[in-house]
């Protein structure tokens, strides 16, 4: 099927050099192909763009208006086309992330000024939830996820580690104890993430694997780690989070985080996600390539390999 652009192409080019030989060798095209081009065109338009003799070729009335609005239309296209093009070289335009809420507001966030003065052509838009979010169907650049990945047509790099920690604050410890082993988190106030595949159906995972299975109960579960923390802050109970939602608050003392006899389990790792793009846009090379630099040697790790 002949396609309007190229049609398009052929009739300005035919007109230019008041010649369809011209304009096919112009094009790449033989003269045969050129005119069939803009026969088609002319059956699609249901007028006449040319008068066609052996010795001459000129404009009709139709096709003097339809030239100019042709190379308009063909001017924005190559326009749009360079600017996209453009967008594979350097970093322009907005750049969707999708970021689990805690870890966004945390560690990208404080990262961004910095960004902006690198890349000052960049418009960044954050989206903050916990709550998992479909890459293509949302329209998103890029999004970083926490845990083990399931297999998706998704280009993912890996920026670093993302240890789970058990801990609760002295002041609980002093009013029920410090439990040794996993069995005793039983007896114990467990306030637990719901959007965790273990901890919102009341059990808590040991183990590299997660193998090791223990059922807890609590007055308190949120979709967020850090109303969590705020609870256990305040003495309410035990949680089991990655280390960037507790680091802080062990660094200082307001949490303890427990020896047990099981390991906690390996939550995965922390990754960005990005489209199966060849050539993914400047703009997101750009963060992926920033956040390896910046964020791993904010967790005190050495940059992954690519």
């Amino acid at each position: 099927m002949l396609d309007r652009y190229t049609g398009m192409k052929v009739f300005v080019q035919a007109a230019s050099h008041a010649s369809l030989s011209a304009a096919g060798r112009t094009l790449g095209m033989s003269a045969a192909m050129a005119t069939k081009h803009v026969d088609a065109l002319e059956a699609r338009l249901g007028v006449k763009l040319l008068h066609r003799t052996t010795r001459r070729l000129t404009l009709t009335d139709a096709g003097t208006d339809y030239l100019a609005a042709s190379r308009r239309i063909l001017q924005e296209l190559d326009e749009a086309e360079a600017e996209v093009a453009a967008q594979r070289i350097e970093a322009v335009g907005r750049l969707r992330m999708n970021l689990p809420l805690s870890f966004g507001t945390r560690f990208i966030a404080p990262l961004l000024p910095e960004f902006s003065r690198r890349y000052p052509n960049v418009e960044v838009e954050l989206g903050l939830s916990d709550a998992q979010q479909d890459l293509i169907q949302g329209g998103w650049d890029m999004a970083i996820r926490i845990g083990h990945l399931t297999d998706s047509a998704l280009k993912t790099r890996r920026l670093g580690n993302c240890p789970m920690q058990i801990c609760a604050a002295p002041s609980y410890l002093a009013r029920h104890g410090t439990p040794r082993r996993v069995a005793e988190l039983s007896a114990h106030n467990c306030l637990s993430y719901t959007l965790s595949p273990l901890q919102g159906r009341g059990t808590w995972g040991f183990g590299p694997a997660g193998d090791i299975q223990v059922p807890v109960q609590g007055n308190l579960k949120a979709n967020n780690g850090d109303a969590l923390l705020v609870a256990a802050l305040g003495g309410q109970g035990v949680i089991y989070q990655p280390n960037f939602i507790v680091a802080d608050a062990l660094a200082s003392g307001t949490l303890v985080a427990l020896e047990l006899d099981q390991p906690a389990l390996d939550l995965g790792g922390l990754h960005v996600l990005f489209p199966p793009d060849r050539r993914p846009p400047a703009k997101v090379r750009a963060m992926i390539d920033y956040l390896v630099e910046t964020l791993s040697s904010a967790c005190g790790e050495k940059p992954p390999a690519d």
